[in-house]
């Protein structure tokens, strides 16, 4: 049976990969110069950081016993996959946006 914590600490295992799927997302589009390679390194990098994070923390003994590998799949990655690249590119602004401060010496 399942408790409240347990309930809880699952919440903060997916808010967490929701917010290493936003870094990562935004760490791509401002080190990689082209927007393909930001598309790739999101889509092969990202799962893979996700998958990683959960594995790790559900063998710790943190979190439901979700039933089924397919939906460990879908809450702990690909869901807050989708959300973490979505905040990135709907809600941030651009990193060409940015007006950064002339930082040559005169």
């Amino acid at each position: 049976m399942a408790t409240l914590l347990d309930f809880g600490l699952t919440g903060a295992v997916f808010v967490a990969n929701v917010l290493i799927a936003a870094v990562a997302t935004r760490f791509f589009r401002i080190q990689l110069h082209t927007r393909w390679g930001t598309v790739v390194y999101t889509a092969l990098l990202v799962p893979v950081i996700l998958v990683t994070t959960t594995i790790v923390a559900f063998s710790v003994g943190v979190g439901v016993d979700l039933g089924s590998t397919g939906a460990v799949i879908g809450l702990m990655v690909a869901i807050p996959m989708a959300l973490g690249v979505s905040i990135d590119v709907l809600y941030v602004p651009a990193p060409d946006e940015y007006e950064l401060p002339d930082t040559t010496s005169r």
